[in-house]
């Protein structure tokens, strides 16, 4: 596996997040070819089909780990 670039984790760490080219292009304030670019770049460095393996590469990887969702609040019926 080769190595990524700041730029290509960057990307990465996005596309894992569930954002589409154009906006990680906003995001990093790059042209969408560019971020095109750096996307064919990651996916062949990681030896990855498409942008689905690419997520689940990034957790793996523990590039990015899952959210914590906040405890839902308790709600308390009170019944007459």
């Amino acid at each position: 596996m080769e190595r990524l670039t700041e730029r290509e984790r960057e990307v990465l760490i996005l596309i894992a997040m569930g954002m589409c080219n154009r906006e990680i292009a906003g995001e990093l304030f790059l042209s969408t070819a560019t971020v095109k670019t750096h996307v064919a770049r990651v996916l062949r460095k990681l030896g990855l089909r498409d942008r689905t393996q690419a997520v689940v590469a990034a957790y793996d990887l523990g590039i990015v780990r899952p959210r914590q969702s906040a405890p839902s609040p308790l709600v308390l019926l009170a019944w007459a």
